[in-house]
């Protein structure tokens, strides 16, 4: 299968990391990986900012270069981002009045898959290889949940990685504040809902604390680290990569 890589602006500027096991993970299992290098910022930002119609030209953008018919698929680390493409692009494109675009984001949208959602549902791939001899928690993070239903998809191949020690996380379905720009215009709400997230990882006794997206991550790491609590953040696809 031929593989587009969706990187993300985040990932690409402060978590190349993810990026790369990513590939790795898809390389082992025998796929090609392709990373176009004009991809930008898919438009999230602007679009949760009240910024959606600059938004649009970023979802033409995206779906030009993404679009390639030999992409057998289109897949991210990361849940937030293909929300933006699954559940925000048909309202731009309504928004934008383009009916050419509508249509080619309804053409593409079933292409574009978060990674764990990709393994799982599109391969039926739960074993990926890996293993990883750490106890370890997972956050559900909210765009995946809630948006794109990724279900149990991230837990499963969780469940399958050798050696670790995989422990609920309580209240795991809460939102950890951050929420893009919410952290940012809403701090002092935004860092009491850290505060209750961090405490939950801190209860399980995790060394390691992991979910779909290193905007929550980075949020959540950060609160971890100023605990000095030794817990590191770290993003589903790097666990799955590890000791294979």
């Amino acid at each position: 299968m031929r593989i587009a890589l969706f990187i993300t602006c985040l990932s690409d500027t402060l978590f190349p990391d993810t990026g790369r096991a990513t590939v790795d993970v898809l390389r082992r299992l025998g796929h090609e990986v392709v990373f176009p290098e004009a991809q930008t910022c898919c438009g999230q930002m602007h679009a949760n900012s009240g910024y959606q119609v600059e938004a649009v030209p970023l979802a033409r953008r995206f779906v030009r270069i993404f679009g390639d018919p030999s992409f057998d698929a289109i897949v991210t680390p990361s849940g937030s981002c293909a929300a933006m493409v699954h559940e925000q692009y048909p309202r731009l494109a309504a928004l934008g009045d383009d009916a050419r675009l509508a249509d080619a984001i309804a053409e593409l949208a079933p292409r574009v898959f978060e990674l764990s959602q990709f393994l799982v549902d599109r391969l039926g791939v739960e074993d990926v290889g890996a293993v990883f001899p750490h106890r370890v928690t997972y956050h559900p993070t909210c765009h995946s949940l809630r948006l794109l239903k990724v279900a149990d998809a991230p837990l499963r191949l969780l469940r399958a990685v050798r050696d670790i020690d995989l422990v609920e996380l309580p209240a795991a379905t809460t939102c950890c504040g951050f929420g893009g720009t919410f952290a940012i215009k809403n701090a002092e709400t935004s860092t009491a809902m850290l505060t209750d997230k961090v405490s939950a990882v801190l209860h399980t006794g995790a060394e390691v604390c992991t979910g779909l997206d290193n905007s929550c991550l980075l949020h959540i790491g950060g609160g971890l680290s100023r605990q000095r609590s030794g817990v590191r953040a770290v993003h589903l696809a790097e666990i799955l990569a590890s000791g294979a």
